[in-house]
């Protein structure tokens, strides 16, 4: 019989017999009923590491995918279908790291407080004094929507800041002015909720006053909607005083947006490419890719946007990393294009055509996505 010291002191070895039904055991699994040597009594460590590499597979493998993943299009879908898939992390695996990864830094990078700004209009005692700070605060918003790209989850709070900047200072110089008093103002916010079309106050609606009461469906399902509706309404008041809280739940919204996305994706590549009896899951593939590619794009773009923030003093790093966020962001539709190209392997006009369709009707989409993202951090934040 083994002495305890004995077992510490030297590595543990694998039974003879799988436990479950007394085969004798040639690995760590059992090739009669599969069932593992490992369980979960052991070490915690050890049992958290093997929870990352199932998750992440994070070995050698992630080196040798991130290469190919961004320099060379299709080449992954190309390994993966050919039935070489052991030396790459899977697609799947790969998708869900880089998703993760990148919203992760892009909700640690960006701020959307434009708080100070709004005080000042707000206390501006002149409509030069508006009219100078509004200019600098959407020059500076349409700086940043002209550098997001056109699929950045960003881009939609970036324009209703836009928005807003413009409604504050319309407002404060309609008081500045003597066309509306400030408390008839500041009583009209608070009675109408935030339901409003800019300037058109008689299409405001307040779900406190008037609830959700759709035809057809049942009193509860009414109220349901009527208690997300006050909720998402008081969430976008206090989204005026912090708009970094609605990012932090926006930006963690989108992974599972854009997961739920990528069947759509997959679909309508099936149906582009309907003749060529390819399987929907080979579509599936060419989607994760792809979504991996762009959020691995992204992530580098976020980087070096703080690059250049940090190192700003040294002039020679920010036009390198200018030069280097305009190659990515031109480098992505080109990307996706070539790797459509490469998989399916149809002529150049087919393949524009293709590649038009589907980034039109995925653009509608991913728009949809993003409404329906923005609408439910509100009414869940």
């Amino acid at each position: 019989m083994t002495s305890s010291s004995d077992t510490a002191g030297s590595p543990a070895k694998l039974p003879a017999q799988c436990a479950n039904c007394g085969t004798q055991l040639l690995g760590p699994h059992c090739y009669a009923c599969g069932q593992p040597v490992k369980g979960l009594v052991r070490q915690f460590s050890s049992i958290v590491g093997d929870f990352f590499d199932t998750l992440l597979a994070l070995d050698s493998r992630l080196t040798r995918t991130l290469g190919p993943l961004v320099s060379r299009p299709g080449y992954l879908t190309a390994e993966y279908l050919a039935g070489r898939r052991v030396r790459y992390v899977s697609p799947v695996r790969l998708f869900i790291f880089l998703c993760l990864t990148t919203f992760f830094i892009v909700q640690l990078s960006s701020d959307w407080d434009i708080n100070v700004i709004s005080s000042q209009i707000a206390k501006a005692e002149s409509v030069e004094e508006v009219q100078r700070l509004r200019d600098q605060t959407l020059h500076e918003l349409r700086q940043a929507i002209e550098e997001s790209d056109e699929n950045s989850p960003a881009l939609d709070a970036l324009k209703i800041a836009e928005t807003e900047v413009r409604q504050q200072a319309e407002e404060r110089i309609a008081v500045l002015q003597g066309k509306v008093p400030a408390v008839e103002l500041s009583e009209q916010a608070s009675i109408s909720g935030e339901f409003c079309l800019v300037g058109l106050s008689d299409s405001c609606w307040d779900p406190r006053v008037q609830p959700v009461n759709i035809a057809g469906l049942p009193a509860a399902v009414n109220d349901w909607l009527t208690a997300r509706a006050v909720r998402a309404n008081d969430n976008i008041k206090v989204m005026k005083e912090d708009p970094n809280r609605f990012k932090d739940a926006f930006l963690s919204a989108i992974p599972a947006t854009l997961f739920l996305l990528l069947p759509l994706f997959a679909l309508i590549l099936w149906l582009l490419y309907l003749f060529q009896r390819r399987l929907y899951m080979e579509h599936l593939i060419v989607a994760l890719h792809s979504h991996a590619f762009l959020c691995l794009a992204v992530l580098l773009v976020t980087l070096l946007i703080d690059i250049q923030e940090w190192l700003q003093a040294y002039s020679i790093i920010d036009s390198l990393c200018s030069w280097a966020i305009l190659l990515l962001c031109l480098w992505m539709p080109l990307y996706l294009l070539l790797m459509q190209k490469r998989v399916y392997a149809q002529g150049w006009a087919m393949t524009l055509v293709k590649f038009y369709v589907l980034g039109v009707i995925y653009s509608l989409l991913l728009a949809f996505g993003a409404t329906l993202t923005v609408l439910t951090s509100l009414a869940w934040m």
